[in-house]
């Protein structure tokens, strides 16, 4: 070997050694979705985690997809340890190896949560919908289904809707007269996704996109839109802190379990656990819910949330009568060719 080579190769080790090192001291990061909610786990997981354990940690915002995850991953040097993932992300990354498998014995045990918020590679955090939002001051009359989402007739306005297939096909469909218990079986059929594409099309003229969860609420206060797709805890959060007056329509609304993992290659994974942990305990979790409206995954928080609250949380049974839980293999199976058709729509005139 050369003594160029040499000289190449010390440096290459010696940059792979301090990346190495840099990602050793680099506090505990802990990922999530922004906004109100983000606020809500600031005050009630992260600040007195840090107190109670002394454990260095900071926490930062992203707003999904698993091609992210995936690149951070394969890239090396981890810049995350703990990722708050949606459902489809779960199983995919799980599916990659780009999680740690959990040792539940490390977060109270399998039977501290909901049976659907215990999986292989992930935690479930958070049980949220996607609901139908409404400002009270600007519609003289309040909508009461998806069905009026679409109808610009009799409520005009622009819409908001999340900017992909996902929950924009089945919202399409449950408009469109399908009921929410037969709405994967409907898109899986020959003809259901030209049904949700055919309904999309009556309003695609009045619709805006958003990404990020704190976006409807600001659509709906700058009166941007008249109505919009969005997680019922957001709107809780602007009734409560920015005194809204926006509405919710649970009828029709489409479910999910948000989780938390561990990021494979994570150089801080003790820490991790013990932030799981903490996160998981059921006296914990049960001061979520009084800054936003999210139902919790310990089997134990339920009883410790005051009741009066307990109306406002997508676990309370009447607002889970009409709910439809989001398909994790349906999106798994469809997402690509979906995602991708969807551009091609959203980009025609």
């Amino acid at each position: 070997m050369s003594g160029k080579l040499l000289g190449l190769s010390a440096v290459l080790a010696l940059g792979v050694t301090a990346t190495a090192a840099y990602a050793q001291s680099r506090p505990l990061t802990v990922v999530s979705w922004g906004g109100a909610y983000q606020a809500a786990q600031r005050e009630v997981y992260f600040e007195p985690f840090k107190k109670a354990t002394g454990i260095k940690m900071i926490d930062e915002s992203w707003d999904g997809g698993i091609g992210v995850l995936r690149a951070k991953v394969q890239g090396g040097n981890v810049p995350w340890d703990v990722v708050q993932v949606e459902s489809e992300e779960l199983e995919l990354g799980c599916d990659e190896g780009l999680y740690h498998e959990l040792d539940y014995g490390k977060i109270g045990g399998k039977d501290a949560y909901l049976k659907a918020a215990v999986h292989a590679c992930g935690v479930g955090a958070i049980v949220y919908n996607f609901v139908l939002g409404y400002d009270k001051d600007k519609l003289k009359t309040a909508p009461t289904s998806w069905a009026d989402f679409f109808d610009t007739a009799k409520f005009p306005g622009k819409r908001g809707l999340r900017q992909g297939p996902k929950t924009s096909l089945e919202i399409a469909l449950i408009a469109d007269g399908v009921a929410p218990a037969e709405v994967y079986k409907v898109l899986a059929a020959p003809g259901g996704v030209d049904r949700a594409f055919k309904k999309l099309d009556t309003i695609k003229k009045d619709l805006v996109w958003w990404k990020a969860g704190a976006q409807p609420p600001q659509l709906l206060a700058s009166g941007e839109v008249a109505m919009t797709s969005v997680y019922n805890g957001r709107i809780d959060a602007a009734n409560r802190s920015d005194k809204r007056n926006f509405g919710i329509v649970w009828d029709g609304s489409l479910y999910t379990i948000d989780s938390l993992v561990i990021v494979k290659g994570s150089p801080h994974v003790d820490a991790a656990y013990k932030f799981l942990d903490f996160v998981g305990k059921a006296e914990n979790q049960a001061k979520l819910p009084p800054l936003i409206a999210y139902g919790v995954t310990n089997v134990g928080a339920t009883k410790l949330i005051d009741p009066k609250r307990l109306a406002d949380l997508p676990t309370d049974p009447a607002n889970m009568k009409n709910a439809v839980q989001i398909s994790d293999k349906f999106w798994i199976e469809n997402i690509d060719k979906l995602t991708e058709r969807f551009n091609k729509w959203a980009a025609s005139n």
